[in-house]
């Protein structure tokens, strides 16, 4: 299969890849309406890449039947308004059924969380990968990485066997360990998408990246725009503008060790009636006496 199969997916992860919240209803269950909803609300704030089944999706506290809903409410939505690509993961078995639910579903892509074991050698990384990417050689396959001690050479050796992994969301916190991990995967040989969000998209630019995902999108889409276009321009001044303007947001969400990740996004959108508040343990809604700064940042936004 030729790269140029892939090019749209290529196009897709250089820009806004935004990670939709999953609302859950007053019982707990996923409100699909309010899904619907908040996904034509990112449509319509002109986002063209969307990520179902994310970690602000709360990937890993959907059941397996949730995770097939919200990708099919996702495509059905989306239409061809916007490329999707789908979370997968967990054990291997359930990733490639999930995969090809994806590819059956209509998606374009697939996104692999980091797999979650307390042994993972770099052989069995690859072979994880590989497994996946093959199942479903049709989409376009992106690596999630957070383990910084995973070598590019890595990245390169899987890529030299499933010629549909087309891009990586990198999302280990050092700009310059990024910039020597792209060089030794191959810079040009994939799409960088800055895996850490707005807070670390212009650093990450500085070094390669063409792409970053985005929590913060469901409050105020024009706000991520506006920041991916200034680092298209170059322009790193505006960039750094739009970075001061998100940054207590950000903060508040990386308080606690990422706990609050999800949390702090749902309690924007619960203060713009766009959702319920609620998300799942372990995760827990803020406690009251943080809600008004959320709400005052939201309100604070062009939205």
């Amino acid at each position: 299969m030729s790269s140029v199969t892939f090019e749209t997916q290529r196009a897709a992860l250089a820009d806004v890849v935004a990670i939709p919240v999953t609302p859950f209803a007053e019982d707990g269950s996923v409100e699909r309406d309010t899904h619907r909803a908040l996904l034509r609300r990112l449509l319509d704030g002109g986002i063209t890449t969307i990520t179902s089944n994310g970690n602000t999706g709360e990937f890993y506290a959907l059941t397996p039947g949730e995770r097939r809903l919200v990708t099919e409410l996702t495509v059905d939505e989306v239409g061809g308004r916007a490329v999707v690509l789908v979370g997968v993961g967990h054990d291997l078995p359930t990733a490639i059924d999930s995969a090809r639910h994806a590819r059956d579903a209509g998606a374009a892509m697939v996104m692999v969380h980091q797999p979650v074991h307390p042994y993972v050698s770099a052989a069995g990384w690859v072979d994880y990968h590989r497994a996946i990417a093959e199942s479903v050689p049709e989409l376009g396959v992106v690596p999630y990485i957070r383990n910084e001690g995973l070598a590019g050479a890595r990245l390169a050796e899987l890529a030299d066997q499933c010629p549909n992994v087309v891009g990586v969301k990198y999302a280990v916190p050092d700009a310059a360990h990024f910039a020597g991990f792209a060089r030794d995967a191959g810079l040009d040989r994939f799409v960088w998408v800055a895996g850490l969000a707005e807070p670390y998209a212009p650093s990450y630019f500085s070094a390669g990246a063409t792409g970053f995902t985005s929590g913060l999108v469901n409050v105020a889409p024009a706000v991520s725009r506006g920041m991916i276009e200034a680092l298209r321009a170059g322009d790193f001044p505006a960039a750094m503008k739009v970075w001061e303007e998100i940054r207590r947001f950000e903060e508040l969400r990386a308080a606690h060790g990422n706990a609050n990740n999800v949390t702090v996004v749902k309690e924007a959108l619960s203060a713009l009636g766009l959702c319920r508040r609620d998300v799942r343990p372990p995760s827990k809604p803020l406690p009251a006496d943080e809600r008004a700064e959320v709400a005052a940042i939201a309100s604070g936004w062009s939205i």
